[in-house]
């Protein structure tokens, strides 16, 4: 029996991978697109805090283990899906959990939810842009993957940088899947503590009738210290390009 022809054998499958590399971010595409058409981001807000407070406050007291797993598992799908409102998150969680649950809780949830975006990303995309990539991004790629965990660190630290753009920019560049997770789980802890810091005492501000400033992270007395932290980051990649100006060339 003469066997099928090569093509009528490869094309199907791959198609078949086309369509598995490509359903997870598609699939992270489509849960953003109904996130805004069902008008889900209007109870990203503290008015929807405000108004669930008690029934929020009483199952949290009544099933609190419980509790922490639903917002821990809700705050990775929010970062994995990029939806806007995370600061909204983190401060619901610092309000109804604490200040030490609620940071951890929260760092665990969006470090969960960046590693399923970034392996997403890298899985549909990583190998199609080291294939098209010229020189410069080549280069680009070799100088951030040397020093990785640091530059990551700093991106995770300063907070001027979207996080789902920084989310995607390590999948792109090839970094490898344990320096990314180590640099954002440690990387986010500062940012998160001042939200859930916020969300410690937004039970107050609600009895006030006023509401937090999101912006109150840009504050010279919160921005100053993780600028400096930031730069603590970049000093083993200043000592280490310093040191090889120093050495003899061979």
């Amino acid at each position: 029996m003469t066997p099928p022809a090569p093509d009528t054998v490869v094309e199907p499958t791959a198609k078949k991978a086309l369509f598995w590399r490509y359903l997870p971010i598609a699939v992270l595409a489509l849960g953003l697109t109904a996130f805004f058409a069902l008008d889900i981001h209007r109870y990203f807000s503290f008015e929807t805090l405000k108004e669930n407070r008690m029934v929020l406050q009483d199952f949290v007291e009544r099933h609190f283990l419980l509790a922490i797993a639903i917002y821990g598992a809700g705050y990775a799908i929010a970062v994995a899906f990029s939806f806007p409102g995370a600061s909204i998150l983190t401060i619901a969680g610092g309000f109804l959990f604490g200040l030490t649950t609620g940071t951890l809780a929260t760092v665990l949830g969006a470090t969960l939810g960046a590693t399923g975006l970034f392996l997403a990303a890298k899985l549909a995309f990583g190998n199609l842009l080291r294939r098209k990539a010229g020189k410069t991004i080549r280069k680009m790629e070799a100088g951030f993957q040397e020093n990785a965990f640091h530059y990551l660190l700093v991106l995770r630290l300063v907070p001027l940088f979207p996080f789902w753009l920084v989310n995607l920019a390590p999948a792109l560049l090839d970094v490898p899947l344990r320096t990314y997770i180590l640099a954002t789980f440690i990387g986010i802890i500062p940012g998160t503590f001042v939200y859930v810091s916020i969300g410690n005492g937004v039970g107050a501000l609600f009895d006030r009738g006023k509401t937090p400033d999101l912006g109150v992270i840009f504050e010279p007395a919160i921005l100053i210290p993780i600028l400096g932290l930031s730069l603590l980051a970049l000093v083993p990649i200043a000592y280490k390009k310093i040191r090889a100006r120093k050495e003899p060339v061979s």
